[in-house]
């Protein structure tokens, strides 16, 4: 049965929009110096060609902000309009620039304005009054963003990261994905009390269940307070080769077959052009398949990693590696396994005969 994708409002990130009925976009981040504009530029087209819908870029100060107006008006030069995401972190300032030049802006609701305080008693953002003051304090400092993303029609990603979490959400919530949740959620909540709409939400974390109990507590509380504002999916930090795309492709995978989530970024610690390929073919056409509203995308697959012999069953137990990549027709996945590591059931069933050849996490093979 075709999962039913949560339906979310239409967020406008420059001419591609996101949500809706759109497809799932894809999107990565350079790794180059923003201050290097020759090579952020050319890093940003090959992530283009590869795939990438918007391209987001890393601003730790404000040279950096001012300096997107020189990346982007290059790009435009060489044909290149794909809307770009600046990356902001701790200074509220960065992004009230970055606001007037980019197509779209991400803050951290962990360290944006709520950063973490010392010597304060235990016990202190228990207290209400406390709690609710910095509450006060983040809707005061954050409304002059809102009022230029509504003046440039530029759109936010509140994102939360789980290794960033205030010390304020800590105290209440914990290292948790309800506290993942309420810190996106106290953002969203200022957005709407200023009209303010153009915002995306995103859940990460390096820690796969995690990141996934994390997004399906973020529709359930949605649902609630009647919210539908598109979702950003990724694990964060995932590596690289084979454990990142798999790392990814559990935790963004399984919350795709749920129907949530509207673009998706495979954190991948190689070229960022790579974080998005395998979505095209040859002759440059998107290789995704659409039912009812939900895009599966091919790369999002698990590869195989070892395909151990089957004693008795093959003559040749080295040659089952490559004979199954190249024929096989089942790819199942059991996650979490009872001992609390990711296993994953790789599966092919042979002509006529229904024999499965089952490897989970632990080196255990089966045979049925």
């Amino acid at each position: 049965m075709i999962p039913i994708r949560f339906p979310t409002r239409v967020v406008n990130i420059g001419t591609v929009p996101l949500g809706g009925s759109n497809p799932i976009r894809v999107q990565s981040m350079t790794n180059t110096d923003t201050l290097d504009t020759n090579a952020t530029v050319a890093q940003a087209i090959r992530m283009i060609d590869a795939g990438c819908e918007y391209v987001r870029i890393a601003v730790p100060g404000i040279m950096e902000a001012e300096n997107l107006r020189n990346i982007k008006n290059e790009l435009h030069k060489r044909g290149y309009k794909t809307p770009l995401i600046a990356d902001v972190h701790f200074n509220p300032n960065i992004a009230e620039i970055a606001a007037a030049i980019v197509e779209k802006v991400r803050i951290n609701p962990g360290n944006y304005v709520d950063r973490k305080k010392k010597m304060l008693d235990a016990g202190y953002w228990m207290l209400d009054k406390n709690y609710n003051h910095e509450l006060e304090e983040i809707a005061r400092r954050i409304a002059p963003l809102i009022s230029i993303c509504k003046e440039h029609g530029t759109a936010i990603r509140i994102g939360t990261n789980h290794g960033s979490l205030s010390d304020r959400i800590m105290e209440r919530f914990g290292d948790t994905p309800e506290g993942m949740v309420e810190s996106a959620l106290e953002f969203a909540r200022i957005c709407r009390g200023f009209d303010f709409h153009e915002f995306v939400l995103g859940m990460k974390a390096s820690n796969v269940r995690v990141m996934i109990a994390a997004n399906r507590l973020l529709v359930e509380r949605m649902k609630e307070e009647q919210m539908n504002y598109p979702i950003h999916l990724g694990v964060t930090e995932a590596g690289s080769g084979e454990d990142g795309r798999i790392k990814s492709a559990i935790g963004i995978g399984s919350l795709l077959a749920d129907g949530i989530g509207d673009t998706i970024r495979v954190s991948i610690t190689e070229d960022p052009e790579k974080d998005s390929g395998g979505i095209w073919n040859s002759s440059g056409n998107r290789r995704s398949h659409h039912e009812n509203g939900i895009y599966l995308m091919p790369f999002l697959c698990p590869h195989l990693i070892q395909y151990p012999g089957c004693p008795g069953k093959s003559k040749n137990p080295h040659r089952s590696p490559q004979r199954f990549k190249n024929r096989r027709d089942g790819l199942h996945r059991q996650w979490p396994g009872g001992n609390g590591r990711c296993r994953l059931r790789l599966c092919r069933r042979r002509k006529g005969k229904g024999d499965v050849v089952q490897t989970t996490g632990t080196g255990k093979k089966e045979c049925g």
